[in-house]
């Protein structure tokens, strides 16, 4: 297939339903592993087309919505300070922190600005010599290369005024957390064919014959989904567990050796906090000790800083596929995207925001109606 539409032609869509329906025999419970996949999944309404044994879980693959309570307070805290630019993408303006977030800072004053990449602040950093200049580099293995080769940059040219609030996140180990938790119902994985085209498989095998789970690697358009669950539904019906790779246009088993040369450079592995999960293990980056100085944690002094997550809200649930965003008691009422409780509301790739606005547009019951008040 060349050409996008043809990744949703609805005669391969059919066919590939029809395998999947003649294939399965008993139910079955599939996590995807990315917020894109979910807005898809979503979207074209594929969970409710598949035939109804098979369950598709949201996972903790949304980037803005894995960002925890305490290092958006930090960035808050960093970006109301005078003399600094407060650099970050335009879907973290509006995740909130404890009582604010970064959209009221700038009304506040603060010189918070928008843009599309980790050079664009670079760039700033060089126009401003007298301003410290903050970039917020979160997300997962895809946002993390450009991320370590914008500090490379840096100190190879000499730009002392720019540093980067680090609060990237590793999917192995979160698969990992999510199959020792005591509540998990996961059977096989949709893993994320972006991740993957970074870092490669070779961290999969080992997961998917520990816990005797398929992995599929899996693309991001409707056949790209449906061909990632009908592999996995065949290895679950046949008994196996290994890692395929369903996304071989973009993915090949050793990733980019560039993009993980830069990383293992600038960054080094770390425990990393997740909004609504807690510490995982090993399932984070941080500056190298070569790169340390261009840490915005260090240079500010905030790294002390804790927050309590607010009760209200069960983004937690969410994004462990424990709950299904419309059984949440604040969802489509006490939370909507202009009143966020969580970031899954307000990020475009947050599972709470694509059940809030596709299954409104596809004539589903509204989120008040599946979740009235009282």
């Amino acid at each position: 297939m060349k050409y996008l539409d043809e990744f949703q032609d609805p005669e391969l869509a059919r066919r590939l339903f029809d395998d999947i329906r003649a294939t399965v025999t008993r139910p079955w419970a599939l996590m995807e592993v990315c917020g894109g996949q979910t807005h898809s999944i979503i979207r074209h309404g594929i969970d409710q087309l598949l035939p109804e044994e098979i369950e598709l879980i949201h996972g903790p693959g949304c980037p803005v919505c894995v960002t925890p309570l305490e290092m958006i307070d930090k960035a808050l805290e960093i970006a109301s300070r005078p003399g600094v630019i407060f650099c970050s993408f335009g879907d973290m303006l509006r995740v909130p922190g404890t009582g604010r977030d970064l959209f009221t800072v700038r009304g506040e004053g603060g010189d918070v600005r928008v843009v599309y990449s980790p050079l664009d602040a670079l760039r700033i950093a060089r126009e401003n010599p007298d301003k410290q200049v903050v970039f917020f580099g979160i997300g997962f293995e895809t946002t993390a290369p450009p991320n370590a080769m914008t500090v490379y940059q840096a100190r190879r040219l000499g730009i002392r005024n720019f540093s980067l609030l680090v609060s990237h996140v590793r999917v192995p180990p979160a698969i990992e957390g999510l199959m020792t938790s005591p509540d998990c119902r996961v059977q096989a994985f949709l893993a994320a064919g972006h991740v993957c085209s970074v870092m490669g498989t070779e961290e999969y095998p080992q997961l998917a014959e520990r816990f005797r789970v398929p992995i599929v690697v899996t693309g991001f358009e409707p056949l790209d989904i449906l061909e990632g669950v009908r592999r996995a539904v065949r290895q679950l019906e046949r008994g196996e567990h290994r890692v395929e790779n369903a996304y071989p246009r973009a993915v090949r088993p050793e990733g980019n050796p560039a993009a993980r040369r830069m990383l293992a450079d600038v960054f080094e592995v770390t425990d990393r906090a997740w909004r609504g999960i807690g510490t995982i293990p090993a399932s984070g980056w941080r500056l190298s000790e070569a790169y340390r100085e261009f840490d915005a944690e260090q240079r500010f002094e905030v790294g002390d800083l804790t927050t309590v997550e607010p009760a209200a809200c069960r983004s937690g649930d969410v994004l462990q596929g424990l709950l299904k965003p419309h059984e949440c008691e604040a969802f489509g009422t006490v939370c909507t995207p202009r009143t966020p409780l969580g970031a899954t509301m307000v990020s475009s790739e947050g599972a709470c925001a694509a059940y809030y606005l596709y299954r409104r547009l596809a004539g589903a019951p509204t989120p008040v109606e599946v979740a009235p008040v009282g």
